[in-house]
């Protein structure tokens, strides 16, 4: 299988380097200012970059990165501190996600504290080399948190979404959590109004009625070397990032 660096784009170093960041975090500021104060998402982020030269990927990650104060408090009074025993998963937010973090690839911390990525889905996938890797850490967290049942649900339009199924339910028979794998037309309509939910999606996270942050559980714990983005009011006197090697794994 070819070595694939999912989300890797070779202008990261420049596009989020530290002269980047300080114009990101000026451009968060004023772009957060602008929401909480009722201005639509969409016209407010094309303004405020427009004017900081923000290039297309930077404007995406803002927009992954930002809230509002009213989401934040939502998302955070639905937060669960600790893994309950069963969980429903968004499928391709999470695994892709990790393979992502496997990848040495750029994520960045929103301000809810979940961990997105830029990879983008656009309605096809395909299992590469990080994808063993990202499951075995999804499963092994399953097992060290407790969980006894997780339902893990894949969009059925996006492409190898059946193959992802099967290789999910090959490896979960190593591992004592009971795992169902459910192929579905529209996996965000689903979460909505769910409890026990697994995604970074911002849409499923102000719909759902509980979430545990699980994609930032396993990061931080398996993955410590995963390039993150973080955005704080420190950025000026000092790197919200430090950029570190590439992780590598055999």
């Amino acid at each position: 299988m070819d070595v694939v660096r999912r989300g890797f784009d070779p202008m990261d170093d420049i596009l989020f380097g530290r002269k980047s960041l300080e114009k990101l975090q000026t451009a968060a500021q004023e772009l957060t200012y602008l929401i909480n104060r009722g201005y639509d998402l969409k016209s407010a982020s094309t303004f405020v970059c427009n004017h900081h030269l923000l290039a297309e990927r930077q404007r995406l990650a803002l927009a992954r990165i930002v809230s509002t104060d009213a989401a934040l408090a939502n998302r955070e009074q639905k937060r669960l501190k600790t893994a309950p025993s069963s969980l429903f998963v968004d499928g391709f937010n999470t695994i892709i996600t990790l393979e992502v973090a496997l990848s040495g690839s750029i994520l960045l911390q929103g301000m809810d504290g979940t961990i997105r990525d830029l990879a983008g889905l656009r309605g096809t996938y395909r299992i590469v080399d990080k994808t063993e890797m990202a499951v075995h850490l999804l499963l092994q967290q399953f097992q060290t948190l407790g969980v006894r049942r997780a339902t893990i649900y894949l969009d059925q339009p996006v492409s190898n979404s059946g193959r992802l199924k099967s290789f999910l339910l090959d490896e979960a028979a190593h591992y004592p959590v009971e795992l169902q794998v459910e192929l579905l037309p529209a996996v965000d309509g689903a979460l909505e109004g769910m409890k026990h939910v697994v995604s970074s999606d911002a849409i499923v996270l102000d719909k759902c009625r509980s979430w545990f942050n699980l994609n930032r559980e396993i990061i931080t714990t398996a993955i410590p070397n995963a390039w993150i983005v973080r955005l704080d009011e420190n950025t000026k006197r000092e790197p919200p990032v430090r950029q570190i090697p590439y992780p590598s794994f055999s």
